[in-house]
């Protein structure tokens, strides 16, 4: 981008347009400098400022709350057991089993080891339910508060348990 500086500035006369006797014209212009970056101000009172945290809080809120735990089926070693076998959960958190070695799995919650009024068959596969192949994945939600212990039913006997504590 070019830059006008302070200088003179001859402007030429235009003979041809004007009467045969017409003197040149000529004239000196003085341009300041124009800085290259404008100038911002910023003015917010302190209930914008509040607003805006608000929304930042509450969006981080939303976001946490959308965040799920990953529990691994069978280990990277090949071991028949859950990656975490222990864990905690905020109520409401989501729970993700991904399929990962040594399948089939699948993730039966144990109706004696869950806190009372829970339905261990709404939160639980099927025990002919398998998750089959690598990365397939089954997903819950727990709300009630208290302690689940889960098997994988082809290899419980194997030891493939855990325990999810909603606190």
């Amino acid at each position: 981008m070019a830059t006008v500086t302070s200088a003179a500035v001859t402007i030429p006369s235009f003979t041809g347009l004007k009467a045969a006797g017409a003197a040149k014209v000529s004239a000196t212009a003085k341009v300041s400098s124009v800085s290259p970056v404008p100038r911002l101000s910023i003015k917010a009172s302190l209930k914008d400022v509040g607003v805006a945290v608000a929304a930042t809080a509450a969006s981080v809120m939303l976001a946490s709350n959308a965040m799920a735990v990953e529990v691994l089926l069978g280990g990277d070693d090949g071991s028949l057991a859950f990656i975490p076998s222990t864990f905690s959960v905020a109520p409401g958190e989501k729970i993700v089993f991904k399929n990962n070695a040594g399948f089939p799995h699948n993730v039966v919650f144990d109706e004696d080891e869950i806190p009372g009024g829970v339905d261990a068959g709404k939160i639980s596969m099927s025990e002919e339910d398998l998750l089959n192949a690598p990365g397939e994945t089954y997903a819950v939600t727990l709300t009630e508060k208290g302690s689940y212990t889960f098997y994988c039913s082809p290899h419980q006997g194997a030891g493939m348990v855990g325990k999810v504590t909603v606190n």
